[in-house]
């Protein structure tokens, strides 16, 4: 069909061993196993003071639009919404315990992300990226991986918080926990049988079976008509956050979206076996090109800045390979601005086993590292381990960079550092020195 070969032609579906069948499945995927957002992101930005409503609606809107400027700019199988580390960062940190309103501090995420885009258009964050070891891009990606099956574990109710513990293990008798173990184990068996819906599958059972089991999952109907954005957008503060008083922000806003964003990038294109024995991968300046505007886009109209998701791994998991991905993914998120009682219909234990599947999966490149040279071995582990137990992607970077320049420079073997690695250690040192 015409349709058919245009878009064949337009994504390089021959190229890259993929059909049409297969990249709508995983956008389909990827929006299942990342929509929650829509939800969360209004939650917590509603803790400082913004309206919920006009955020779930911005939320969608710059998610759908970024995602799928992503797919047709760069080609890749790439998800972008609202960060998570930043959105908490900016409601419980600045606004809640350091008192600026929330238009200041939506400000500050605004020239944090500025930043990120400068070190895009100068190629520094290009230069950075296609510099990084390899033991370190391999400790990112299994890194994140371990960070979002922890949150897969959480989401299911097998890990919970316990103060003697600091974790322990969930109520086994409560039918959420095991519908979201049921979940994941649908994923895991049909992709060991090659069926790659598998995940999909996994969130249509147990989708049907929390409207039966789970008082808290109701139907509400469909449709829904979105409200007046005038609350939120057009009101965050850009010259009241040029404050010297906040600069201290802005450096941690920018780091955090440079390595939370990079990091899933090297992880996803790595999983997806699109990279090279340096970490690039086809169409890289245009996907940061498209993540860094969608940042500053996203923080203009209050939404916090926008990143590339971990969640993206999910529709890679089931044979994901284009931009078609991304454009699928980028479309269901603005229908969802319309149908935003059917997406809430999703639990999220039902999308949490997809997040450990691909946890699973992420964790394998850990084969890659050198694991008898310690120089190399102790950054990858370092990067890979400081992820979940700090749960933050940008401190396990931080660690591992830190580390390496460590190991290598007190064991004779200094030349090894490059130049990025030094820059990028420096820079966390000095904001973990200045800001903590």
């Amino acid at each position: 069909m015409a349709s058919q070969s245009f878009l064949a032609r337009f994504f390089k579906f021959d190229e890259k061993r993929t059909t049409t069948k297969t990249e709508i499945v995983a956008g389909i995927t990827t929006f299942f196993t990342m929509v929650y957002i829509v939800f969360v992101n209004p939650s917590i930005l509603g803790d400082a003071g913004m309206d919920k409503q006009v955020v779930f609606v911005t939320t969608c809107l710059i998610a759908g639009l970024g995602t799928m400027a992503m797919g047709l700019f760069s080609n890749l199988p790439i998800a972008l919404a609202p960060a998570m580390g930043l959105n908490a960062f900016f409601a419980y940190v600045v606004v809640a315990k350091l008192g600026y309103s929330w238009q200041v501090g939506m400000g500050a995420i605004f020239w944090g992300s500025i930043g990120l885009f400068l070190l895009t258009l100068f190629q520094i964050r290009y230069w950075l990226m296609a510099s990084i070891p390899l033991g370190l891009r391999v400790g990112i990606g299994a890194g994140i991986g371990f960070f979002i099956a922890l949150i897969g574990f959480k989401n299911i109710g097998l890990v919970v918080a316990n103060p003697a513990t600091l974790v322990a293990l969930g109520d086994l008798h409560d039918p959420k926990v095991l519908m979201g173990v049921l979940g994941f184990f649908i994923i895991t068996i049909l992709a060991a049988r090659n069926i790659y819906s598998g995940v999909l599958v996994s969130i249509v059972v147990v989708t049907g079976l929390a409207l039966f089991l789970d008082p808290a999952v109701q139907f509400h109907g469909i449709i829904s008509m979105p409200p007046s954005l005038d609350a939120v957008v057009g009101k965050v503060d850009i010259v009241g956050a040029l404050d010297t008083a906040l600069l201290g922000i802005i450096f941690s806003f920018l780091l955090v979206n440079l390595f939370d964003s990079s990091g899933t990038l090297l992880g996803v294109t790595e999983k997806a076996g699109i990279t090279d024995e340096k970490g690039r991968f086809p169409n890289m300046r245009q996907a940061l090109f498209v993540d860094s505007t969608s940042a500053v886009v996203g923080s203009y109209i209050g939404t916090s800045a926008i990143s590339t998701y971990v969640e993206s791994g999910s529709g890679v998991s089931v044979g994901g390979r284009t931009g078609l991905v991304a454009v699928v993914v980028g479309a269901l998120f603005l229908l969802t601005i319309f149908f935003s009682p059917l997406a809430g219909l999703v639990p999220a234990y039902a999308t949490a086993g997809a997040l450990v599947y691909v946890g699973i999966l992420m964790a394998s490149s850990l084969i890659k590292v050198q694991w008898d040279d310690l120089t190399e071995a102790t950054p990858a582990f370092i990067t890979a381990a400081m992820m979940p137990f700090t749960y933050s992607i940008t401190e396990g970077i931080a660690f591992g960079f830190i580390s390496y320049c460590v190991m290598k420079a007190c064991t004779g073997r200094i030349r090894e550092v490059n130049a990025p690695v030094w820059v990028v250690s420096i820079l966390f040192l000095i904001k973990f020195i200045w800001v903590g």
